[in-house]
């Protein structure tokens, strides 16, 4: 294996496998061979793209004989079977953390690997920081003095919390929240330090979820590690983000931010009492500056793709197999036996909550089987649990299409019920369609090429579309968007009657693909009888919707936004029951069919209105700064360039002018139509809709 490649499989084609694929791209002596996953659309995708092959089951990857190595990068609960079954196959094996549910599954698979004489490593990713290696150099060199406390922070917020999706493995289980994110703040405290004697366990700030399944987005852990005191915090809700390492000793105090790959040390200096101070914060000054210089040179020199976290699964990547190349010991950042220390703590913290904050409540009773006749294709979204919720509450029962078979509707077990269905499979799309009056789809594809919209976007609204009228559906209900319109002049009215321009290839991928998918699906209409209703909602608002709302600005952070234009404009926002009301509207009317509506509130908000009405609300001031849209434009046109002639991509959307102007949305919308012709009436009073859209919006998380 030293004078060869090792070849490496990616199994899982979800959104981590992309750094794991870039970070390997750029070891040296890795290559990528395979990408495996039961979706064989998401695994094809992936592997097209770097070229591999591509294989749905694992035993067929491991009987190809392409692999070397694997990165099991699955959901959590799937990694300990996969990872013993490739360690069998005589396959070293990386898993993504966490590596297993328990400590004990964490040493099953180390046991195995020992076994087979092939190596388990753990993905703890940001221990690969370039900073990071500095920081352990000077605690070795004895630099910072005697270390008596070490406070590891990962303050961030988790927006499915409040706004889902909530099937996710992330949310099953109270636990899950500390198994996800604990190994990267235990990790450091255990390669330092060494396992660490919990102390105690502190949960605070909590949140319901669906069916009043609690779950607390603040953790505080306190623990002794030899002489070094140890505080662990987590914080999940809306705050401004410390993902930190701060070591206090006699001759020093650092601190690593992890997520920003920088580094820097407080130390006392000799001065008298006068400049003691001023050298002391020129030192911090001078470090600072030193630290972002370095950061800002490195990802420009790389067009970004050596940012902190890319370098955190680069520098991972280089110490495991560099190691295995070189047939040394392994790296034990990242062994196997590391990872079982960092799951028995794990373990030890999870020992101290008491058993009812960890139980999940329990589902309701089911007494009967539901008898949909509404279906909703997204339903587990923002929008499409509060419009399956309005349908039940209308005394209608609804099927929910989902990748997997539970949903967020714990409570309606005889009202709801959620059925698994590729997207990318027409029949199972036929058979689930039966019995079904009226399908909502609110599917929605982001993509980052022209060809991948039409694949994944397009493709699959027109094949829900044909399933439709195989099935013989009654309505079909396609959820748009407002962002296709050319909103870049305040002189122009939007209303249903508006077209979209002709060439759409200048707009932004999402704009250009609803788009496109609105004009198949009509198509469709004229020539088959499509029975088709087009909505298109705005900037919907309202509980269970998120603070940092891209269709207001540039987030950085939930305490800083740059607004998309000046912020004086009247904003369409529109209220997320409101919108429920009008997509039921759209499917009850007899003459609703062949038309389109534009879902707009009442004219309520500028941006700068609504970041106002935050303030007066709940006491919140977040930073507003206007944006120069032709300064956007500019900027957007320069990266554009660098990634169709530096990093050689193609498929990309062409910025224009037009395209940021309407995103501030500067043209105004009439919403005449949806009320006089469906009998839609949004909120009016903007004492309400101000209460409803951030007063009881839950958008700090507590």
């Amino acid at each position: 294996m030293a004078s060869s490649k090792i070849r490496v499989g990616l199994i899982g084609a979800g959104y981590i496998a992309s750094w794991h694929a870039d970070a390997l791209r750029a070891t040296d002596g890795v290559e990528i061979t395979a990408v495996c996953d039961p979706s064989l659309a998401a695994g094809k995708a992936l592997a097209d793209a770097l070229g591999v092959r591509a294989f749905g089951d694992l035993a067929d990857l491991i009987e190809a004989g392409v692999c070397d190595a694997v990165h099991i990068l699955t959901p959590p609960h799937l990694h300990h079977p996969l990872a013993i079954q490739c360690l069998k196959a005589g396959l070293h094996v990386l898993v993504e953390k966490p590596v297993a549910t328990s400590a004990i599954e964490t040493a099953e698979i180390e046991a195995v690997a020992q076994e087979h004489g092939v190596r388990f490593h753990a993905g703890h990713n940001f221990m690969g920081l370039p900073s990071y290696d500095r920081l352990k150099g000077m605690l070795a060199k004895g630099d910072l003095g005697r270390v008596s406390v070490a406070e590891v922070h990962w303050c961030l917020p988790l927006a499915p919390l409040r706004s889902g999706p909530f099937g996710i493995w992330l949310l099953r289980e109270p636990k899950n929240l500390l198994l996800e994110l604990g190994p990267h703040l235990m990790g450091f405290i255990v390669d330092l330090f060494g396992v660490p004697d919990i102390r105690s366990v502190q949960l605070s700030k909590p949140v319901d979820l669906p069916g009043d399944d609690t779950r607390y987005q603040s953790w505080r852990i306190v623990a002794q590690a030899g002489d070094v005191d140890v505080t662990l915090t987590i914080s999940m809700v809306e705050t401004i983000d410390d993902r930190s390492l701060t070591l206090r000793g006699s001759s020093g105090r650092a601190r690593l931010d992890f997520a920003a790959d920088t580094l820097v040390v407080e130390r006392e200096n000799a001065s008298d009492l006068v400049l003691n101070p001023l050298r002391r914060q020129l030192d911090l000054s001078w470090q600072h500056l030193r630290e972002g210089l370095g950061n800002t040179f490195t990802q420009v020199r790389s067009l970004n793709r050596k940012s902190p976290y890319a370098l955190s699964f680069q520098g991972m990547n280089t110490a495991i197999y560099t190691a295995l190349r070189k047939g040394t010991e392994p790296d034990v950042r990242f062994s196997g036996a590391s990872a079982v220390q960092v799951m028995s703590a794990l373990d030890q913290t999870l020992a101290l909550i008491p058993a009812d904050m960890l139980k999940p409540a329990a589902p309701k009773v089911k007494t009967r089987d539901p008898k949909p006749t509404a279906m909703v294709i997204g339903g587990t979204g923002f929008i499409g649990r509060a419009l399956t919720r309005a349908l039940v509450a209308k005394g209608q029962d609804v099927r929910v299409l989902s990748r997997g078979r539970s949903g967020p509707f714990p409570d309606l077990p005889d009202q709801v019920e959620t059925v698994g269905v590729s997207l990318y499979d027409k029949d199972a799309l036929v058979e689930a369609m039966q019995g079904i009056d009226v399908v909502y789809n609110l599917a929605r594809s982001l993509e980052g090429t022209w060809d991948e919209a039409l694949e994944h976007d397009v493709g699959v609204a027109v094949r829900i579309a044909d399933a439709c009228q195989e099935a013989g559906v009654k309505r079909l209900v396609y959820t748009g968007t407002i962002a296709s319109y050319d909103m870049s002049s305040p002189l122009q009215k939007i209303t249903e009657d508006v077209p979209f321009a002709a060439d759409m290839s200048d707009r932004n991928m999402y704009a250009r693909s609803k788009a496109e998918c609105e004009k198949r699906l009509m198509e469709m209409h004229r020539r088959d009888g499509l029975p088709l209703v087009i909505a298109r909602p705005g900037i919907v608002v309202g509980h269970g919707g998120p603070l940092q709302h891209w269709g207001i600005g540039r987030w950085h952070g939930a305490g800083a936004v740059r607004i998309w234009g000046d912020g004086l404009n009247i904003l369409p926002f529109v209220l997320i029951d409101d919108v429920a009301d009008g997509l039921i509207l759209m499917a009850e009317h007899p003459d609703a069919v062949g038309q389109s509506y534009n879902l707009i509130g009442e004219p309520m908000l500028s941006g700068k209105g609504y970041f106002d009405a935050i303030q007066k609300s709940l006491g919140a001031r977040i930073g507003v700064s206007t944006g120069n849209l032709t300064v956007f434009w500019a900027a957007d046109a320069i990266k554009h360039v660098l990634k169709v002639y530096a990093l050689r991509r193609h498929g990309l959307t062409r910025p224009s002018l037009a395209d940021w102007k309407s995103r501030a949305h500067l043209s105004p919308f009439v919403n005449t139509k949806p009320k006089a012709e469906l009998g839609w009436s949004p909120e009016q009073d903007k004492t309400r809709f101000i209460e409803k859209a951030i007063g009881k919006a839950n958008l700090f998380g507590f």
